[in-house]
């Protein structure tokens, strides 16, 4: 099994959905894509997941980003599982599910570990840019729940890094001063030393206020 990695093509899929059959490179249109995989329909911790993802949908979409959750259930199982969110939660799932039955976008995506189990995928994360390339992956468990705010934090800190050519440093938050990228030339240091916008702080660590 491989595992696309950060700055790999995204693997194209056309998969069966709750939103009707749905071609990755097309449904994309341009966007950032936060695809997820959950275990199992119908199980506790994925129901928080998928009620806290539903809820807070809007942030993403402000974002320029488009959700896409999948299991190997069946679509049967899905529709009844978002009937199920809907009538005792009273939340709308507004993204489409994949019903990856055939596991093949599970296998693409690296999303079945035998050692944590053979029959369902873990909770992988893959987030995508507009060009349908890995910009970050992340892995947990079956017994430990994502943390929403940290993907809305690190889509944030994607997009600023793309948008302004720097990193984010650790906890970084939307505001925030961000890294500079150290200089390279010698007149590249010459010119960033006049620079009266950036604070240095060593050679190798300066941070700016964008």
């Amino acid at each position: 099994m491989s595992i696309p990695r950060i700055g790999d093509p995204a693997p194209d899929f056309t998969a069966v959905t709750t939103q009707g059959p749905i071609t990755l490179s097309e449904w994309q249109g341009g966007k950032w894509v936060l695809l997820f995989s959950h275990p199992a329909d119908f199980t506790p911790v994925c129901t928080t997941e998928l009620s806290e993802l539903a809820r807070r949908n809007a942030e993403f979409e402000a974002r320029n980003v488009k959700l896409i959750g999948l299991s190997i259930d069946s679509i049967h199982s899905h529709l009844a599982w978002l009937d199920s969110i809907r009538e005792k939660l009273g939340i709308d799932v507004p993204f489409p599910m994949i019903a990856d039955l055939d596991t093949k976008v599970a296998q693409a995506y690296g999303m079945l570990h035998p050692g944590e189990s053979a029959t369902v995928t873990v909770r992988a994360v893959f987030v995508i840019d507009p060009t349908r390339t890995v910009r970050a992956l992340v892995y947990y468990p079956l017994t430990c729940g994502r943390n929403v705010d940290e993907l809305v934090r690190l889509i944030d800190a994607l997009q600023t890094a793309s948008a302004n050519a720097c990193a984010t440093p650790v906890n970084w938050r939307p505001g925030e001063k961000v890294i500079v990228p150290p200089a390279l030339t010698v007149d590249a240091r010459k010119k960033r030393q006049l620079d009266g916008t950036i604070e240095k702080t060593t050679a190798y660590l300066a941070f700016k206020t964008l």
